[in-house]
């Protein structure tokens, strides 16, 4: 019975992130504000922001210990990155080598997520993260990232 808890609560989280997470990495800028502009006003603040990481984090913690081990995390990506697949056109074979490479990473983003090396990656640990991805996207520095701003450092 509890061997069986895991995969329904992951399930049940990847299902609840669906609402709040359209792309597997949002890195590029207009898909890193569809992914976060929570009143679609074509712009996301840090309060925006936080929000939707709050949500992802509490989502992808499975075991409700604070903390995000390798199979939570890499699961939740696995979820949106399924999604993000299922709906490209790209041939199946170009997609399954889509699927090798963005899961491989995914490990080595767990890797280093994880600065204190204790196979979990804490609240803090993803938090951290997320401010240098908001940073990386709000060129201008002025905490609201918006389509026509440039990415720091473009």
């Amino acid at each position: 019975m509890t061997a069986l808890r895991l995969p329904l609560a992951m399930t049940a989280a990847l299902l609840a992130l669906a609402a709040t997470s359209a792309q597997a990495a949002p890195h590029e800028h207009s898909a890193f504000i569809a992914d976060y502009d929570l009143d679609k006003d074509g712009k996301v603040t840090a309060a925006e922001f936080k929000t939707v990481r709050d949500k992802r984090f509490a989502a992808m913690d499975v075991s409700k210990d604070g903390g995000l081990d390798e199979a939570e995390y890499v699961g939740e990506y696995e979820g949106r990155l399924n999604a993000q697949l299922a709906a490209s056109t790209e041939s199946a074979e170009r997609k399954a080598e889509e699927r090798v490479r963005q899961m491989r990473q995914a490990h080595v983003r767990f890797g280093v997520l994880d600065k204190d090396k204790d196979a979990k990656v804490s609240a803090a640990e993803y938090a951290a993260s997320g401010g240098r991805a908001f940073a990386e996207q709000d060129g201008d520095k002025d905490g609201v990232i918006t389509a026509g701003e440039k990415k720091a450092g473009a």
